[in-house]
């Protein structure tokens, strides 16, 4: 015999896979019995979650019957959604004083049946195979199936026929907030704060220069005069090397070099820019920024900053925990292992003058 519930039909299709004919048992131990005896009527206590046949089912213990007064009901779940399936099914109480679950002393209230569960829509919906006279409550008190206030259930469970539904793939675009936050910067849509350097004006939005960087934090949401001036003079720093980093700071990339190949003089710029500007990113570093810096230093032959980077990973076992807990640290080890390796050289040294 089977319940009745309602549940919302699916609102697109999804692709069905076939239930393979599978078998298996599961034990439900229902311990404290006698805090559970008096629940109210329909009340129930369900077992874990188990698999069988790819489905996820469980077992339901009504201490009592909503049907039969005096009776105790037993009842098995189908969990999954949208699957049709027909299965036989046992459910047994077991006497586990045996010293072997094949020896144990089993009850059972009847032969196994078949049973056809429908958890696909609202028309036809069946999600439970119900038991309602497994055995009479003081059948049970009084039997050697109730041992140091516990019950065992045995269900013995085959699949054999079926079908349920699997999620639909997505195909997850790549992330374009890069682009968007780059042209946010371009545009100067909402800014709220400009910048004077060497003549030209950068605007910006303070919030997100703040949450990027602890430099501007300090200076946009602290004491400093400038966490309340609209505009902000910058000095010791070319223009193109400020506009470079607050490309960076959007972007979490360097602007493309502007340069033809093979032009020397321009090459030469670009790697002088690149470094004033890893300079400068010294003043920034973050848990989540300095492996992207690290990389950088390293391909821009800036020593000092790759010394500076290793300093701050390696300052206390905390930061370096967070560091090794972000994308940055899993690209570093998967894309540039020689990185990697002068990252622990660094260590090694920094450990022994600490000592």
């Amino acid at each position: 015999m089977s319940l009745f519930t309602n549940y919302p039909r699916p609102s697109h299709p999804t692709p069905t896979i076939t239930v393979a004919p599978s078998h298996g048992v599961h034990l439900f131990e229902v311990t404290n019995y006698s805090h559970h005896r008096d629940l109210g009527v329909g009340s129930f206590i369900r077992s874990a979650t188990f698999d069988i046949g790819g489905c996820a089912w469980s077992i339901r213990f009504y201490p009592n019957c909503a049907r039969n007064e005096g009776c105790i009901s037993v009842a098995l779940e189908l969990m999954t959604r949208d699957a049709t399936v027909t299965v036989s099914c046992d459910l047994q109480l077991v006497d586990m004083q045996a010293t072997t679950t094949t020896e144990a002393a089993r009850y059972s209230a009847m032969e196994a049946g078949t049973a056809a569960f429908d958890t696909r829509c609202v028309d036809r919906f069946v999600q439970l195979s119900c038991t309602y006279q497994f055995i009479t409550k003081s059948g049970l008190e009084a039997s050697t199936y109730l041992r140091d206030d516990r019950v065992v259930i045995e269900c013995t469970l085959r699949v054999i026929r079926g079908t349920r539904r699997t999620a639909a793939e997505i195909d997850v675009p790549p992330s374009d907030m890069a682009d968007h936050l780059g042209s946010m910067l371009k545009e100067g849509t909402g800014a709220d704060v400009t910048f004077d350097v060497q003549g030209k004006t950068f605007p910006a939005h303070r919030m997100l220069l703040a949450a990027r960087s602890p430099v501007f934090k300090a200076e946009l949401r602290g004491p400093m005069k400038e966490a309340t001036a609209d505009r902000i003079t910058v000095h010791e720093i070319r223009s193109e090397v400020f506009e470079a980093l607050l490309h960076f700071v959007y972007t979490d990339s360097l602007p493309p070099a502007a340069m033809d190949d093979g032009d020397k003089k321009e090459e030469e710029n670009h790697a002088q820019m690149m470094g004033d500007l890893l300079v400068a990113a010294d003043r920034s570093l973050t848990v989540e920024n300095v492996t992207t810096v690290l990389v950088l230093a390293s391909r821009h032959n800036c020593s000092g900053l790759k010394d500076a980077c290793s300093v701050f990973m390696m300052s206390n076992n905390r930061i370096m925990d967070d560091v090794a807990r972000t994308e940055g640290y899993a690209s570093l080890k998967r894309d540039h292992p020689h990185v990697m390796v002068d990252l622990f050289e660094k260590a090694v040294k920094l450990r022994k003058i600490a000592s």
